[in-house]
């Protein structure tokens, strides 16, 4: 995952193909937990709070554009 300020150095299109990536990992990881294959279920948590923190990069560059 990255951190904070690479997040924020990168564009909208970019912040939102991660965002995108984020999302499909979690799907990926949550249908792995309930077949009871997941192998690092604080995974779950990482991802999670990664997406959040796209999606507070983006918002604060919305709202400092407009």
């Amino acid at each position: 995952m990255k951190k904070t300020k690479q997040l924020t150095e990168q564009t909208a299109d970019e912040l939102q193909q991660q965002l995108d990536d984020a999302k499909k990992e979690l799907f990926e990881l949550r249908l792995h937990q309930v077949s009871g294959q997941l192998e690092n279920p604080l995974r779950i948590r990482t991802v999670r709070r990664s997406i959040a923190r796209i999606k507070t990069i983006m918002n604060q560059a919305a709202k400092a554009e407009g």
